[in-house]
C-alpha cells in the first residue's frame, strides 16, 4: 500500500511528496481555510484495491508527518484512487505469520498510525469514494467525519467472516459511534450472512457515514461539504447512543449467534466481547483488547482455513478448470424457459435482469403462464418500491419477459432451459418437442438436480447441444451454478453455458454428468446418514447437535424441511438406484411423505424447538441410538468416502472444486475452509487418503 495521488493530479508548488505519498493543499470555498488532502493508492494498477501492510502503514505515517509539518491547516481529509478507498490489511501475508509477537506489533502499528488522524488538532474527514472494507473502513472511523460516494461499491467490516475481528479500531469505535445494535449488524450479523456488504444508503442509515454525495463530482462536493461543516453552515447530527440497553443488546446478539454457529468458531464471540467491553473501556483499553484478540485468532486454524476458502472464491471461481475456449461461445440474444412455476419464474427474472434480452416462458395453460408472469412483475415492482430499481429499468424488464402456451415462440431462441417436474421421461419429452422447434445451434439446458443429462438427450438428433445448468434455490441469492457436461456435449455448448453463467454473475463449476453432480450428492449422503441414525434410534435433537458441532448453517432436519420431504425422498430414491450400496431410503422419510407431513419441528410455549406431533407419531425407531459425537464421526467418514469416489470418477477436476461447490452452493462456513480440508484436519480422510497436500488449505495459493 502507498498513499498517493493519481498521475492526473497536477503537482503544484504546495504539494508535499513523501516516498510514495502526496499530500495536496486544497483551498476550500467560503473562506474555510486550507485542507490537506491525502490520497491512498497501492500502485499504478487501477484494478487493484489499496491494502495495508507494514510498508503501507509506514507510508501513511509519513504522509501524516508531512501534514503535521504544514501549518495553517484547517482540516485533513483522506480519500482513495478511483473506485477504491481502501480494503485493509494484506491478509495473504498475515496468514503466513507464525509468530504471535509479530501480529501483536502489527496490530499496535495500525492502531498508532490510524489513531493519529484523531490527534492532529484539527477535524479530519474520510472521503469514501469507493470500496471500503476492513481496515479501510476502520481508517474512516478514525476520522472525525465521513462522506461517501453514491457510487461506492460497498463498505464493510468482514473480519468475522474470515475468522478475525476488526482489529484497527472498529470493534471499539463503531459501537461508540452508532450504538451496539447497529454496530453488531455491521461487525457480526452481516459477515455471517455470506459477508453482506453495506451500500451507501445502508451506511448512512446506520450512521457509519455522515452524508452520501453524488458520485459525478464527489471530491468537489466533499470539499464543499467539509467547508460547510468548518464554517458552521452545515450541522452534523448524530443519534445519541443508548448506553442503558447496551448489555441487553449484546446478550440478545449472543443468543442469536448461539442459534447460528453454536460456538463452533471463536471469532464472532470475541467480537461480541469487544463490543460489550466498549461500553465502559477507554479508547486505549479498547484498542489493546483488539490487539490481543487479533493475535489469538491469527494463531488459530480458522483464519488459515478461511484464507483458503477466500482464495477459492476470489481466484478459482473466476478461472474455472476445464472450460473450453471462450471464443467458442455463441451469442445469446433470446432465452426460452419451459415451465412457469416458481423456479422457472425465478429463472426468467434472473435472465432478464442480467442478460437484458427477451425471455419467454411457456406452460401447459394460460393460468400457469399468467401466474408465472405475475410473479416476475411482482418481484420487479418490489425492487422499485424498495428503491433498488428505477421505473425506467422496471418497465424495460417487464417488456422483456413474456409468456405463451405455444412452444413455437422458441423458434428464434438461442438458449432454452427447462424447469419442469423432476422426472426423466417428462424431460425427455420436453427436449424432443423442443428439437422440432428450435434451430440446430440453440442450446438446450436442463435445471435438473439429480437426473442424467446424457439420458435426457440420448434420443435427440443433436445431443451435443444439451447441457446441465443446475441452479440452487433461491435463484437470485445462491451464487453457485453447476454446469454439467453430458457424454456428447460439445465444446461450443459448454463455452456458451459458461459465458451465460458469467453474465448471470454466478460462480460456475464444470461437473461431470453424474448422479446429483456435487452439492446434492454430498448433501444427500449427509442427510441419508443422519436419517439412518434416526431410524436406528438416535433422537432428532441429537442429530441436530451433531451438525452444530460442525457449525453448519442448517441442521439436517431443518434442511429436510426446507427442501421438502417429497423432494428429499425423490432424490434419495434416485441416488439409491444409482448407488444402492451407499444411499439408502429412510423408512421414516417414506412414511412422512405418504402421510403428507411437511413440518419436522414446531415451537413449544416457551419458544424452544420441539418435534412436531404429527412427525413424532409417524417416527418409528430402533434401539441403537448414536451420540452426537458418534454421528458426527459417521457423517464425516461418509462424506470423505463420497468425496474420494467423486474425484476418482472425475466428477470434478480437483478437491478444490468440491470445496468451492460446497461453500457457494451449501453455505459451508469459511472458517472450516471447505469440505476437504476439514476432512483432512479431522482425520476423516485417513482411510481414503488426504485430499490436499499439507499446507494447501492453510494459506492462499
Amino acid at each position: 500500500m502507498s498513499a498517493t495521488t493519481r498521475e492526473q493530479d497536477q503537482q503544484g508548488s504546495h504539494d508535499e511528496v513523501v516516498t510514495h505519498a502526496r499530500v495536496r493543499r486544497v483551498e476550500m470555498p467560503a473562506g474555510a481555510g486550507t485542507l490537506a488532502l491525502i490520497t491512498l493508492d497501492n500502485d499504478r494498477d487501477h484494478t487493484r484495491p489499496t491494502t495495508f501492510g507494514p510498508g503501507g502503514l509506514a507510508s501513511l505515517d509519513a504522509a501524516i508527518d508531512a501534514v503535521s509539518a504544514m501549518g495553517d491547516i484547517a482540516a485533513v481529509a483522506v480519500t482513495g484512487k478511483p473506485f477504491f478507498f481502501a480494503v485493509g490489511a494484506d491478509l495473504s501475508a498475515i496468514g503466513l505469520v507464525r509468530d504471535r509477537a509479530v501480529i501483536e506489533e502489527f496490530g499496535r502499528l495500525g492502531h498508532r498510525v490510524f489513531g493519529r488522524l484523531s490527534e492532529l488538532g484539527v477535524p479530519t474527514f474520510a472521503f469514501v469514494n469507493g470500496a471500503a472494507m476492513g481496515g479501510g473502513t476502520e481508517l474512516a472511523l478514525n476520522c472525525t467525519y465521513r462522506t461517501m460516494s453514491s457510487a461506492a461499491a460497498a463498505m464493510s467490516l468482514p473480519e468475522v467472516f474470515l475468522g478475525l475481528v476488526p482489529g484497527w479500531g472498529g470493534s471499539w469505535l463503531l459501537p461508540n459511534l452508532i450504538g451496539p445494535a447497529n454496530a453488531l449488524e455491521v461487525i457480526v450479523a452481516n459477515p455471517l450472512q455470506q459477508n453482506r456488504q453495506l451500500r451507501p444508503a445502508d451506511a448512512l442509515r446506520l450512521g457509519v457515514v455522515d452524508v452520501v454525495l453524488d458520485s459525478a463530482d464527489f471530491l468537489e462536493e466533499s470539499i464543499r461539504w467539509t467547508a460547510g461543516v468548518l464554517t458552521g453552515t452545515i450541522a452534523v447530527e448524530r443519534a445519541p447512543v443508548d448506553r442503558d440497553s447496551w448489555d441487553g443488546v449484546v446478550d440478545f446478539a449472543t443468543a442469536m449467534l448461539d442459534d447460528r454457529v453454536h460456538g463452533a468458531t471463536p471469532a464472532p464471540y470475541r467480537a461480541l466481547e469487544l463490543v460489550r467491553a466498549a461500553r465502559t473501556s477507554t479508547r486505549t483499553e479498547g484498542f489493546a483488547a483488539e490487539d490481543e484478540a487479533l493475535a489469538d485468532l491469527v494463531m488459530g486454524e480458522d483464519l488459515r482455513a478461511s484464507l483458503y476458502a477466500f482464495d477459492l472464491v476470489q481466484r478459482r471461481a473466476k478461472k474455472p478448470v476445464g472450460v473450453p475456449d471462450p471464443a467458442l461461445a455463441r451469442k445469446v440474444a433470446k432465452v426460452g424457459i419451459v415451465g412457469a412455476g416458481l423456479m422457472a419464474s425465478q429463472l426468467a427474472l434472473l435472465f432478464a435482469k442480467r442478460l437484458l434480452v427477451p425471455v419467454v416462458m411457456t406452460d401447459l395453460d394460460d393460468a400457469r403462464v399468467t401466474k408465472g408472469l405475475d410473479y416476475v412483475r411482482a418481484q420487479i415492482q418490489a425492487d422499485v418500491d424498495k428503491g433498488r430499481m428505477s421505473t425506467d429499468r422496471a418497465n424495460r424488464l417487464r417488456a422483456l419477459v413474456t409468456g405463451s402456451t405455444d412452444t413455437s415462440v422458441f423458434a428464434d431462441a438461442d438458449f432454452v432451459i427447462e424447469a419442469v417436474f423432476e422426472e426423466l421421461e417428462v424431460k425427455r419429452q420436453v427436449f424432443a418437442s423442443l428439437e422440432q422447434v428450435v434451430t440446430s445451434e440453440c442450446i438446450l439446458a436442463t435445471n435438473t438436480s439429480s437426473l442424467s443429462v446424457t439420458a435426457m438427450s440420448e434420443h435427440l438428433a443433436h445431443p451435443e447441444r444439451v447441457v446441465g445448468f443446475h441452479f440452487f434455490n433461491p435463484v437470485a441469492v445462491m451464487p453457485l451454478l453447476e454446469i454439467a457436461r453430458a457424454e456428447r456435449t460439445d465444446d461450443p455448448t459448454v463455452a456458451t453455458a459458461f459465458a451465460v453463467g458469467k453474465q448471470l454473475k454466478k460462480t460456475c463449476v464444470l461437473v461431470k454428468d453424474a448422479p446429483a453432480f456435487v452439492v446434492n450428492r454430498l448433501l444427500t449422503r449427509y442427510l441419508n446418514e443422519v436419517l439412518a441414525a434416526v431410524d436406528e434410534g438416535t433422537p432428532p435433537q441429537v442429530a441436530d447437535r451433531a451438525s452444530q458441532l460442525l457449525g453448519l448453517p442448517m441442521a439436517p432436519l431443518d434442511l429436510l424441511a426446507l427442501v421438502g420431504p417429497g423432494v428429499a425422498l425423490h432424490v434419495s430414491e434416485t441416488m439409491h438406484a444409482a448407488f444402492p450400496d451407499r444411499f439408502g431410503v429412510s423408512d421414516n422419510l417414506r412414511r412422512i411423505v405418504e402421510a403428507g407431513v411437511t413440518a419436522i419441528w414446531t415451537k413449544a410455549d416457551d419458544g424452544t424447538k420441539v418435534i412436531d406431533p404429527r412427525f413424532a407419531e409417524l417416527l418409528v425407531q430402533g434401539d441403537s441410538p448414536s451420540t452426537a459425537e458418534q454421528l458426527l464421526q459417521r457423517v464425516s467418514l461418509a462424506l470423505a468416502d463420497e468425496a474420494r469416489r467423486m474425484l476418482d470418477e472425475s466428477v470434478v477436476a480437483e478437491p478444490q472444486d468440491i470445496d468451492l461447490c460446497m461453500i457457494m452452493g451449501a453455505g459451508w462456513p469459511f472458517w472450516l475452509g471447505g469440505l476437504t480440508p476439514y476432512l483432512d484436519r479431522s482425520g476423516a480422510s485417513d482411510a481414503v487418503g488426504r485430499f490436499l497436500a499439507p499446507g494447501v488449505a492453510s494459506v492462499p495459493a
